[in-house]
């Protein structure tokens, strides 16, 4: 059953208003208001053209169901299994494997090699403020070591690492330590493989990471390959955290 969060929808741009109903991204809305194909109130669409409650949007004469029924889903990702939609080089990929029956798309990738928390959603605007580095949003990791994980280790984790590859410096983050060879690792960040990059700077290797969490939404008990319809008071503070003091009203 698809959880559903009311929205009021004020005036928005059209290609934001595509990328909230969960049919593509704003840059492929706006190839699709381009290419003719999109139309409100019978009309053919134009750029920058707003809509707001009551108007009739259609993609290649099909009404779109509207921003109102929104789903937010937190899905266990295996390792093993690609954050893609369409590399026909993938032998597993995300969206085929929850098989869904409303079209979703992840905030924040997992490598192949890694398994843990992914938030699916078809609310667009949602993910793109949830996947924005600006916004500072938290996400925590449980990783597993080849070596033995010392102090000098965790201090210079926490501090941030300069990645030359990607000739930045992390930010610094929340690091502790759990066993001889694992630690829980709290980012502020998503750079590409940024965990494997850090630890291999300080010459240590990973064998097994796992995300845990993404800002409220937590994994709980999910098994590797399940998910779970996030709702209630726990969909709610997803909101207010992502959109701030909106994010109430936008989650009745």
């Amino acid at each position: 059953m698809v959880e559903k969060v009311r929205v009021k929808m004020e005036e928005v741009r059209l290609n934001k208003y595509l990328a909230a109903c969960g049919v593509c991204s704003r840059r492929d809305a706006d190839r699709l208001i381009a290419s003719g194909r999109v139309c409100v109130n019978g009309a053919v669409a134009g750029f920058g053209m707003r809509v707001q409650t009551g108007d009739q949007v259609t993609v290649d004469g099909r009404v779109l169901a509207g921003k109102e029924d929104r789903v937010v889903l937190a899905y266990y990702k295996p390792a093993g299994v690609t954050c893609t939609e369409k590399d026909p080089f993938a032998d597993r990929m995300v969206t085929k494997e929850i098989g869904y029956p409303v079209r979703v798309t992840y905030a924040g990738r997992l490598d192949k090699d890694s398994e843990g928390l992914l938030i699916l959603s078809n609310d667009g605007d949602l993910i793109q403020r949830m996947m924005k580095g600006a916004n500072g949003h938290e996400k925590e990791y449980l990783v597993r070591t080849r070596q033995e994980i010392t102090q000098d280790f965790l201090d210079k984790m926490a501090a941030g690492v300069y990645l030359p590859d990607l000739e930045v410096q992390t930010r610094p983050c929340r690091i502790e330590k759990k066993g001889r060879h694992t630690f829980c690792i709290t980012l502020t960040q998503g750079l590409n493989r940024q965990i494997r990059r850090m630890c291999r700077v300080l010459l240590v290797d990973v064998v097994f990471l796992k995300r845990i969490r993404v800002m409220n939404i937590t994994l709980g008990g999910l098994n590797p390959g399940a998910y779970r319809v996030v709702g209630g008071e726990e969909l709610a503070r997803l909101y207010r955290e992502s959109y701030g003091s909106a994010g109430g009203r936008l989650a009745k």
